[in-house]
């Protein structure tokens, strides 16, 4: 996985504590997927989200986090998929946060808000097992105590969906697409469009234009790849969308299919996905591997407690929302008019909302809103 910028990233857990060490997780990709320990257990596990663990976004980006500190370390690894892919149930996650526990596991790193439930049951259950909750929120245990063994990280995906939707229309697209995962219901994603809502607004504003936005949830529910998907934005690119954000993990290969069929553009997402198609104008950027790799650093360096049970908050202040500079394709929009806004939301001097319900054709002046149901 690449760095999230092109230069090393410091991450500072946000509760007014700096974190002194850097996730370089560069080259991850090149660490051994499995591996077996001496005696068969695995210090270190993995919980993947739906979708396969290699989906070139969310799961790989942050089992590249969990292998990266693996290996610098000389720890014992393993990761662990629930049953039945995109239809796994609750029962299906817990039984493979049991396993991971079974296997050995001091630091368990689950991704996905829908590993709330399961992680709920396991955690209280696992209480010497620490549990890094990617995408998540404090959980309260049994005893109706937030439990101190659930370390919860989330992301300002706003402000690099903001970054990404501004960039788009700074090069001279004025008919976007956005296509979402979880079907509306995923915070995450749903911060992700908003965002990039707000930036195409915020651009097209400042080039007196308006632009053209389809907005939609459908085929995304499971995050997966579809012939309904792919059909549906084909039709998009064939009635004129130039780009669309492929906000979902796997739904970037249907996407990136249409694309290619249509010669047109996507924006990928969590990890810079210009590696995985030509297509790929830019990525929407969130440190999902380097907040794992540092969570776990917590736990190894004795510092748990300032992590446990508190919300963690991630934003361009940390290094972990942004572009990907080092692959950059624009030829108008420039590296150093994005790291000038960038510079902008670290110091607190651009903001952008964080609350989607907030979406609406009147909140957008410059934009044409089409949501897609």
């Amino acid at each position: 996985m690449k760095k999230l910028l092109s230069v090393l990233i410091v991450l500072m857990l946000v509760l007014g504590l700096t974190v002194t060490c850097v996730a370089d997780i560069a080259g991850a990709d090149d660490i051994e997927d499995t591996m077996t320990s001496a005696d068969g257990t695995y210090e270190l596990a993995f919980i993947t989200d739906v979708g396969q663990l290699k989906d070139k976004s969310f799961n790989q980006g942050t089992w590249n986090g969990v292998k990266s500190y693996a290996a610098e370390h000389g720890l014992s690894y393993k990761y662990y998929q629930p049953a039945n892919g995109d239809q796994a149930t609750d029962d299906d996650r817990y039984d493979a946060i049991k396993a991971a526990v079974d296997g050995g596991a001091k630091v368990a790193v689950c991704a996905g808000y829908m590993q709330g439930a399961a992680l709920t049951k396991a955690a209280d259950e696992f209480k010497d097992t620490m549990f890094v909750f990617i995408d998540g929120w404090p959980l309260t245990g049994a005893d109706g105590n937030i439990m101190s063994n659930v370390a919860p990280v989330v992301f300002k995906e706003e402000q690099c969906g903001y970054f990404a939707g501004y960039a788009l229309v700074k090069e001279g697209f004025e008919k976007i697409g956005f296509c979402g995962g979880g079907g509306g219901t995923n915070p995450a994603c749903c911060r992700y469009g908003y965002g990039f809502a707000q930036g195409i607004d915020a651009a097209a504003a400042e080039l007196g234009k308006t632009v053209d936005l389809n907005y939609s949830w459908l085929y995304g529910a499971t995050f997966s790849a579809s012939p309904e998907l792919q059909t549906m934005v084909n039709g998009w690119y064939e009635n004129g969308i130039e780009v669309v954000f492929a906000c979902g993990g796997p739904m970037f290969d249907s996407i990136t299919a249409a694309a290619a069929e249509n010669d047109c553009f996507v924006v990928g997402v969590d990890s810079d996905q210009s590696y995985d198609s030509d297509t790929v104008v830019t990525s929407a950027l969130k440190g999902v591997g380097e907040a794992a790799y540092l969570a776990i650093a917590k736990y190894y360096d004795g510092n748990w407690d300032e992590i446990a049970g508190t919300g963690i908050n991630l934003g361009a202040a940390e290094g972990a929302t942004g572009l990907p500079t080092e692959t950059w394709s624009m030829q108008t929009y420039t590296v150093e008019e994005y790291e000038d806004m960038l510079a902008a939301v670290i110091a607190g001097e651009l903001a952008v909302d964080d609350n989607y319900e907030n979406l609406s054709d009147e909140a957008l002046e410059s934009v044409n809103l089409s949501i897609v149901e």
